[in-house]
């Protein structure tokens, strides 16, 4: 029996040491009382680098950005007014599988043993309660002590990398520099090993199928980018010559130029050759898909009854269930099984963006817009788009290699533009585009300050059309509810960062929409396109008529005269 090799390091050091073997390299968050031993042992002796955020809430937001391209984030914040500040954040990481470690200063253990009242609690003698609410948005939760540190900080970041879901640590002020045994071995984010008798079994149930089918069809959701698994997808369509279709969750996973791709499948909002590739499917492959109403058309997907779900540790093939199975092992033993299959008629979909033409010196319309955008996108591009009228961006066939950033299933509006400051900390060799309304961007806003102090260089694309365009066509099309307050939204960046080279443009005109795009991609590039409050993209408004339908049935207020935005 070989001898675990150990050696011993505070448990601060431990910490900041493990979370650097995971690969992630920066920290976010907000400095506070309770964190700032931590933040001093990463100054003196961390190869991490910290990253200041204006809000517990806006670090949230940019430790999931940052984790989507470096698979793996992390946020420090101080206890109970910073965790709860960021526990939307860390909610919507868990909705949409993204894997980050939330970091929570918190209260010392003497004050714990002894019963001491401190601040930033409710003042009760209670100390669990923000474990307790975090238990209910993270995969695992635990407060450290001398006794359980070395075992608590493994198993958490494992946990998260492993199940692609954030985890919560708290760490107690008195603690930090405390002396510990730990490891002495480099920390292996590694997915447990299937079973063997369990992996044979689905690789042969699932080959067997597909095999014997005549059409057969994959639709992939947004864990085959979690788990690093769209080149197999890939290579599995490619082998058996399949369509694979994705939901809008998972837009740009697969390279949308690739020969069997056809579309983003959304019910009936979807493309109708895309429709007809997943209708006429006779054996249908789902890789972790979970249906909501945005991702399926307001429910108009019917999938086959004997679909295949592949996910992260399992699996579903008719009426067996397959548990300890990893999804890369299944895919690739059903690669390797499954016969090489040419010649099936694949049909691309066109893309759906609108083409319009207008007089150069016209007012600047969605119509004109979006294609004006769809010629601009590189390959390579990381795209973040916020709720809204920048969805006509799911509509768009995007070139090879681009990223496409944004929170589907949870929706929190505003995550974007934190979002954004995540992505270019985590791959600033690449072009970054933000698309974002007024709306979203007056909840974030003052986290552009933190992009122009790192000198980020992004091309944020903000539409100005007086406030929530996507809900009045829910509700209230003209009703003051949906408006905001008017910003001068160009003018910001000096004003955030005087001295910033950042280079604005107010657009009104395609003409002056166009000279925005003209300019060289050489510092942050601002374009405020202000286009009138009741324009938007017919597909965005109608879902948002759909919605309303589902939200307020049948006897709702949206059936009065005038009290919905309509597709033009």
């Amino acid at each position: 029996m070989s001898v675990r090799e150990a050696r011993r390091m505070t448990i601060g050091e431990f910490l900041l040491r493990r979370l650097a073997e995971a690969g992630i390299g920066h920290l976010f968050g907000v400095p506070g009382d309770y964190n700032l031993e931590l933040l001093q042992q990463l100054e003196d002796h961390s190869a991490m680098r910290w990253v200041g955020n204006c809000s517990e809430l806006n670090a949230a937001y940019a430790a999931d950005g940052y984790a989507r391209l470096n698979g793996m984030g992390a946020l420090l914040v101080t206890n109970a007014v910073g965790a709860m500040s960021a526990i939307n954040g860390i909610a919507g990481c868990y909705a949409e599988h993204v894997p980050v470690v939330c970091l929570c200063g918190s209260i010392p253990l003497r004050s714990i043993d002894r019963g001491l009242g401190m601040h930033h609690t409710m003042a009760d003698g209670t100390w669990d309660r923000f474990l307790g609410a975090f238990a209910q948005v993270t995969a695992a939760q635990a407060r450290l002590t001398p006794c359980n540190a070395a075992i608590e900080i493994d198993r958490l970041i494992l946990t998260a990398w492993r199940e692609k879901l954030p985890v919560y640590l708290e760490l107690p002020s008195d603690i930090a520099y405390l002396d510990i045994e730990v490891p002495a071995e480099a920390l292996a984010l590694e997915q447990p090993p299937s079973d063997p008798e369990r992996l044979r079994s689905c690789i042969t149930a699932v080959s067997d199928r597909l095999s014997a089918a005549a059409a057969p069809a994959i639709l992939v959701d947004l864990d085959a980018d979690r788990f690093g698994v769209a080149a197999e997808v890939m290579e599995l369509a490619e082998k058996m010559d399949m369509p694979v279709a994705v939901s809008s969750t998972a837009k740009a996973v697969i390279d949308e130029t690739f020969p069997q791709y056809v579309g983003v499948y959304n019910g009936k909002a979807s493309a109708q050759q895309t429709i007809e590739h997943m209708q006429a499917a006779d054996c249908l492959l789902c890789i972790g898909y979970r249906p909501i109403e945005v991702t399926t058309g307001d429910f108009t997907v019917s999938l086959p009854a004997d679909t295949i779900h592949l996910r992260g540790h399992s699996a579903d093939v008719g009426d067996a269930n397959y548990q300890a199975v990893t999804l890369a092992e299944v895919l690739r033993g059903v690669i390797d099984a499954v016969p090489q299959v040419a010649g099936r008629a694949i049909p691309r979909p066109a893309a759906t963006t609108p083409r319009a033409h207008a007089d150069s010196s016209a007012k600047l319309t969605q119509a004109v817009y979006w294609p004006a955008i769809q010629n601009y996108i590189r390959p390579e591009d990381v795209l973040l788009v916020d709720n809204g009228t920048s969805y006509a961006l799911f509509g768009m066939q995007l070139p090879p290699g681009c990223t496409f950033v944004g929170s589907v299933n949870w929706g929190s509006i505003g995550y974007s533009v934190a979002a954004l400051l995540g992505t270019l900390t985590a791959a600033p060799h690449r072009r970054h585009l933000l698309f974002v309304g007024d709306g979203s961007f007056q909840q974030t806003a003052q986290e552009l300050s933190t992009i122009l102090r790192h000198d980020h260089m992004p091309v944020i694309f903000l539409i100005n059309n007086g406030g929530y365009t996507i809900e009045r066509g829910y509700l209230g099309r003209s009703e003051s509810y949906n408006n905001i307050a008017t910003w001068a939204y160009a003018d910001l960046p000096p004003v955030l960062c005087p001295d910033t080279t950042a280079q604005s443009f107010v657009a009104r005109t395609p003409d002056e929409l166009h000279r925005a795009l003209s300019a060289p991609n050489d510092r942050l590039i601002f374009v405020e396109s202000v286009m009138d409050r009741f324009d938007s993209p017919a597909s965005v408004t109608a879902s948002s008529n759909r919605g309303a339908e589902l939200d307020y049935g049948p006897r709702g207020p949206q059936h009065n005269d005038g009290a919905q935005l309509r597709p033009a």
